[in-house]
């Protein structure tokens, strides 16, 4: 008698146990998939970007060669430029490790970033 209750019971367990690891599981695919594409999106942003920099660059460049007197010093000057902008962001990495890191989780776990909750 007490196998004939229990029975029922046993078999809609394991069938709450399927359906909540195939929810588990469907909710993990979705926020990867909206993770890895919001990542590609910036990179693709990022790639584009980062070309026109460097037009950009050689042209800014070639133009202070030329008001200086000679192209190497414009390129002088540009990657001065980039040298010390390359030590700001390495005296602030920690920060900003700390921005990707919360923008990943973030993006994980759905939150909005604090500038969307004070609108």
């Amino acid at each position: 008698m007490l196998t004939k209750l229990m029975e029922p019971l046993l078999k809609r367990t394991s069938e709450y146990g399927k359906v909540t690891y195939e929810l588990l599981r469907l909710k993990i695919v979705d926020k990867a998939s909206d993770l890895t594409s919001t990542l590609f999106s910036k990179f693709l942003l990022f790639s584009c970007m980062l070309v026109f920099a460097f037009f950009v660059n050689i042209g800014v460049s070639l133009w202070l060669g030329k008001l200086l007197g000679a192209n190497y010093y414009g390129f002088g000057v540009v990657a001065l430029f980039y040298g010390l902008v390359g030590i700001v962001l390495y005296l602030t990495r920690s920060r900003i490790k700390a921005k990707f890191y919360n923008f990943l989780i973030r993006k994980f776990l759905n939150t909005p970033n604090e500038h969307e909750t004070n609108h």
